[in-house]
Parts: C-alpha cells; structure tokens; sequence
C-alpha cells in the first residue's frame, strides 16, 4: 500500500524534519538566478528594487520572470529525488506509487479530464462576461510562454505534490501510524503553504477554504488510488492551463496569456463551486474508472 512503503523501523518522523529543512535550503540556491538578476538591474541599469509581488512580476518581462521563479522547483525536485534515495533509502517509485510503475495513462487521464474543464468554465465564462476580460493574445510571447510554462510548470506541481502527497503523506503516516492524520496534516500545510500568495490579500483568508480544500481532494485521490499520478496530472493541468489562458494583475503566475481578467478580485461562488460540487464529481468519476473500494480503510485505517 502507498503509505505503507514509507512506514519503515529506519525512517523515523525526524528524518522527515531534516529533510524538508534541506529541500527549503535547495529552493533557496535555487533562487539565485532571480536574484542576480535583480541586482544586475539595479546596480548597473538604476532600476528601483522590487519590494512587492506586483513591482517584481513587472521588473522582468513575463517570460522572464516566470522562468526564474520557476527555476528553484527544478532545483528542489532533483534535491528531493537525491534526498528521498540517499537519505531516506527509497526508490522514486515507492514514493510515487504502490504500483510496479508509476502509470502514466493516469496522469495523462487526469491532466486532460481537468484541461477540458478549465478550457470549457475559461471560455463560458468568457462569453457569459466579456466585459470582464481584454484580449492578450501576442503569438511570440505566447509561444515562448507555451515553452517555458510547458517545460518548467510541471516541475513545480510535481515538486509540490510529491513533497504534500508523497514525503509528508508518508512522513505523517510514519509519526501517527494512522492514515486520516496525515491526510488532514498535508491538507492544511497545503493550504498555508499559499498563506503570502497575492490572491489570499486580494480575497481574504475564505480563499483557504479553497486551498486546503484542494489539497483534502489531492490527498483523497491519493489515498484512493494508492498512488500520486492522480494528482501530479490535476495539479500539472490546474497551473499550466490556467498560465495560459487567463492572467490578472495581481495573481501570483502573471502570464502573457490569451486573456487578461481585468475584474475587480472577490471570493464568491467560485471559490465555493470546486470544493463541494466540481471535486466531488471528479471523485466519483475517478472512483467508477478505478474501481476504488474499501473507502473508510484507505482514508482513516490503522497503519501497523
């Protein structure tokens, strides 16, 4: 079982803490680049230093930008893989899956099931308010954003899940040998893993209920399916998509997207709407493809 293969008499709960502590000091390495870049441009062309998230997505070109801010998860998630084998003596798979091999039709499945609906409730909403959108569209931006956004995105949903989903799934599972404890724990760090992103200022702290909702149906589908690839293909789509669609002023991606949203930012029914309605349906969706069983088991049985 997926959790299962973390829970070894050698990987003690500290083991974990050390090991987040040295995947934090990778991403910071990796913010390097950013920040020579930013004092490059400082010092030599007198720019002003960037002191807030808006000033910062706006001293690069978006392209730019986007690649450096992503560059650290690249960093991080073959620090991650080093950490995981060297450290904690196991394989990429057994953090990954309990399968033989990490299946790749179930992320595919899941990265174009959650593409479409993104690409249909983005063009709805388009017609439905058009007045709340201008048109973005520059091909050559776009098509180096389809590069950059396409290569480096996925490692940074794949960092994120396989820390939330993977490491400290299984790390939790390790401390409280019960698997409803580490479900709830990695939902709610998932959730304020994202408490200085520019959207919870703009929206208010409700847009938690987003978050750590979001992170609750990752880890759900996880438990579930005994496996990762369900949410390294959601989460791959959620971000990738979503860059190149639509893009706001004061979100964390600022993109050279398709469309820009130029209304004015507020948690409403669309924050509401994923976590009690869309996420659902997409659990039962998954559930009749996968043939899931025994689901009081899998999300609070006992670990022994």
């Amino acid at each position: 079982m997926f959790v299962e293969q973390g829970v070894t008499s050698g990987n003690k709960f500290w083991k974990y803490i050390i090991g987040s502590l040295l995947l934090i000091a990778i991403s910071f390495l990796g913010q390097i680049p950013l920040l020579l870049g930013i004092f490059y441009h400082v010092f030599f062309n007198k720019a002003t230093y960037p002191t807030t998230n808006k000033e910062l997505m706006h001293f690069f070109d978006a392209n730019v930008i986007l690649l450096l801010i992503l560059l650290p998860s690249v960093l991080a998630l073959f620090g991650f893989f080093y950490i995981i084998r060297r450290w904690h003596q196991q394989s990429i798979r057994s953090i990954t899956t309990s399968r033989k091999k990490i299946d790749s039709k179930r992320i595919l499945f899941s990265f174009s099931i959650w593409s479409v609906f993104i690409a249909l409730t983005t063009l709805g909403d388009y017609i439905l308010n058009p007045n709340q959108f201008v048109f973005n569209f520059n091909p050559t931006a776009f098509i180096i954003l389809v590069i950059v956004g396409g290569c480096l995105i996925p490692f940074q949903t794949s960092l994120e899940e396989y820390v939330f989903r993977g490491y400290l799934m299984q790390g939790f599972a390790n401390l409280a040998k019960n698997k409803w404890f580490p479900l709830l724990m990695t939902s709610v760090l998932f959730g304020l893993m994202h408490f200085f992103n520019p959207e919870v200022s703009k929206m208010g702290n409700i847009i938690f209920v987003y978050y750590i909702g979001t992170g609750l149906f990752l880890g759900i589908i996880t438990l579930m399916d005994e496996g990762m690839e369900l949410a390294l293909g959601f989460h791959a789509a959620n971000n990738l998509v979503s860059a190149l669609l639509v893009t706001t002023d004061w979100s964390a991606f600022q993109t050279n997207s398709i469309l820009k949203d130029i209304s004015i930012p507020e948690a409403g029914f669309d924050i509401i709407l994923p976590v009690f309605v869309i996420y659902p349906m997409l659990l039962f969706i998954f559930s009749r493809k996968y043939q899931w069983i025994n689901w009081k088991e899998k999300l609070t049985g006992i670990i022994h």
